[in-house]
């Protein structure tokens, strides 16, 4: 019996290595076996079943960028520009899409779309140049949103990444959020608090 590799598996089916991974999680696909350095097999009989079933259409890949503010988008036009440097690299067609908005708002229209897409199915590979560039809290919760949906999310760039400025930023909207939901001595500790983040910044 013949034995396909991951990587020939996805040039017959038209998907990527990472969707064939989360087939063999959810069940949908299980590797025949696995060697003992990891590779996965697939066998003909696999490969067959498989092929009697409507395959999915691959979805996009998103190249998504952001910034914090206004104030940034001379950075923001570099990220694009080096996003737009590594994708084609990859050889595979690709959109861009951008945020300003802080990385603890949820509500980032650009944000939104990718998560919509991701659910439809229209999106399979989201790629980032910093994980803090997708969201500055609850990476985890939407890896795990993607991954429900075949959908992979790549980090360009994997070293840590320390902007204070943008730290200082995502405190002060946390601390403004919850200060205007308090009266008296605590709305003022939280003002002073915010001026004094501002200023040392």
């Amino acid at each position: 019996m013949k034995y396909y590799t991951i990587h020939e598996m996805t040039e017959i089916l038209g998907v990527t290595a990472q969707t064939l991974r989360n087939w063999d999680r959810s069940g949908k696909l299980k590797p025949h076996h696995t060697s003992p350095n990891g590779y996965r097999y697939y066998s003909e009989d696999d490969l067959n079943q498989l092929l009697n079933k409507p395959v999915k259409k691959e979805g996009k890949t998103v190249g998504y960028c952001r910034v914090n503010s206004n104030k940034q988008k001379d950075d923001l036009e570099r990220q694009i520009i080096n996003m737009q440097t590594y994708l084609l690299a990859q050889g595979k067609p690709f959109e861009i899409i951008s945020d300003i908005g802080s990385g603890i708002n949820y509500k980032r229209k650009g944000l939104q779309e990718l998560i919509k897409g991701m659910a439809n199915r229209s999106i399979s590979k989201v790629v980032v140049l910093y994980k803090d560039r997708l969201t500055r809290f609850g990476f985890e919760l939407i890896e795990y949103l993607a991954d429900l949906y075949d959908c992979e999310i790549e980090i360009a760039d994997t070293t840590e990444k320390t902007e204070q400025g943008e730290l200082v930023e995502d405190l002060v909207q946390i601390i403004t959020e919850f200060s205007c939901k308090l009266q008296g001595k605590g709305a003022n500790k939280a003002k002073k608090m915010i001026k004094e983040l501002t200023e040392n910044d």
